[in-house]
C-alpha cells in the first residue's frame, strides 16, 4: 500500500499533441461562461484547463425561451450556441484568461466545416493563443434548431469538419473531437474523428430530451427539444468512454486521450470515469448550484486516489477494463 498523500499524488495529464496538463479536472463548455463568473468563487487557474463556452464565428441570440428545465437529476437546456462570436471572445475573453494565467480549452462550432475551420484560424492567429492548450470541436451540441449541426451524427461529416479544423491549428496543438451519445455507433464516430486529425476525444455532449409542461401539457422548452446533463447521464457517459477506450485497447481505434464528461458531482464520480478510461475530466452541471465544484471535485479524485494506494492519478486510467468479473 502506497503512502502517498495527496500533495504528493502525480496529476500530470498528457492531452495529446506535446500538452501536458497539471491536473485532470477541467469546467465543462457552457458552464461557467468564459471564467469571470467562476473566477469569484475560485482561482480558476488551480484547474487542469478552463474550457470556454463554445464560440462560433458571428453573434448568436440562441433560441428563444423558455430555454431551461429542471429534470429528476438532470437539467435540460435549450440554449442553441448562443455567443457574441469570435471577434468579441478574442477581444474580450481570450485575453482576460491569460491574465488569470488559466490555461485554455477554446471550444468552437460552426455552421459548415468550412466555418469551423476559420474559427480555429482566427484563434491560432490572436495574441493570445499562447494561453490556449487545445481546441475542443463542438461537432455535437443537440440543442440547436438544425439538426444538421449535429456533424457527430455521422462518420463523413464528422471527419469532414475535423479535417478542416486540423489544418488550421499546428500539428502540436490538441485538437479534441466532443461527440454525441445519440448515435448508433460511437466507435464508427470516433474512428472517423481521429483518422481526419482529432487528437483527442471529449465524451459526452448532453443527450437530447424532452420535457411536457404537465401544467399546460405541452413541451416545457420553447425549442421542444434540449440537451440533458447533470447525474442522470453519468452512466451513459460512462459507458460511452469505457467502449470508445475498450476499443483502443484492442486495436480497433488508435490510442489518444480522452476527456470524459457527463453528470460528475463528485470526487467518486471522476474516479468512474478514468477507471473506465477518461484521462481528464470536465464538470458542468454541478457548478449551478456548487461553483466550487471543480476544485472540489479535484480534491475529492486525489484523496479518493491516495485511499486506493495510487500514487499517480494515471495509473487508474483504464484500470476497469483489467478487473472485469
Amino acid at each position: 500500500m502506497s503512502t502517498a498523500t495527496p500533495a504528493q499524488i502525480d496529476t500530470t495529464v498528457d492531452l495529446g499533441g506535446q500538452v501536458s496538463l497539471p491536473n485532470p479536472v477541467l469546467t465543462a463548455s457552457g458552464c461557467a461562461a468564459n471564467g469571470r463568473e467562476l473566477h469569484r468563487f475560485f482561482d480558476i487557474s488551480r484547474l487542469g484547463a478552463f474550457t470556454t463556452k463554445t464560440v462560433m464565428m458571428r453573434p448568436r441570440s440562441g433560441r428563444g425561451t423558455p430555454r431551461m428545465a429542471e429534470t429528476p437529476s438532470g437539467m435540460l437546456n435549450s440554449i442553441g450556441l448562443q455567443g457574441p462570436g469570435i471577434d468579441s471572445f478574442l477581444r474580450h475573453d481570450l485575453p482576460w484568461l491569460k491574465t488569470v494565467q488559466a490555461r485554455v480549452l477554446v471550444s468552437i462550432a460552426g455552421n459548415d466545416p468550412r466555418e469551423f475551420a476559420d474559427v480555429a484560424r482566427m484563434v491560432r492567429n490572436s495574441d493570445d493563443f499562447d494561453t490556449c492548450v487545445g481546441v475542443e470541436v463542438n461537432i455535437s451540441c443537440p440543442n440547436v434548431a438544425n439538426r444538421g449541426l449535429v456533424f457527430s451524427c455521422d462518420p463523413e461529416s464528422t471527419a469532414e469538419v475535423l479535417r478542416e479544423v486540423r489544418s488550421e491549428l499546428p500539428p502540436d496543438v490538441p485538437v479534441l473531437a466532443k461527440l454525441s451519445p445519440d448515435v448508433t455507433d460511437l466507435v464508427a464516430i470516433a474512428r472517423a474523428a481521429i483518422q481526419a486529425g482529432a487528437s483527442g476525444l471529449t465524451m459526452i455532449n448532453t443527450l437530447l430530451g424532452l420535457e411536457i409542461d404537465t401544467d399546460r401539457l405541452r413541451p416545457h422548452l420553447a425549442g421542444i427539444t434540449g440537451g440533458l446533463s447533470g447525474p442522470a447521464i453519468r452512466p451513459v457517459a460512462v459507458r460511452a468512454v469505457f467502449q470508445v477506450h475498450a476499443a483502443m485497447r484492442d486495436g480497433r481505434l488508435p490510442q489518444v486521450p480522452i476527456i470524459g464528461v457527463g453528470g460528475i458531482r463528485t470526487g467518486l464520480d471522476a474516479v468512474q470515469f478514468l477507471a473506465a478510461g477518461a484521462s481528464a475530466v470536465q464538470v458542468g452541471t454541478a457548478t449551478f448550484h456548487d461553483p466550487q465544484a471543480p476544485v472540489r471535485v479535484l480534491t475529492e479524485l486525489m484523496d479518493a486516489a491516495t485511499d486506493r494506494g495510487f500514487t499517480s492519478l494515471s495509473h487508474l486510467v483504464g484500470i476497469a477494463h483489467d478487473r472485469m468479473v
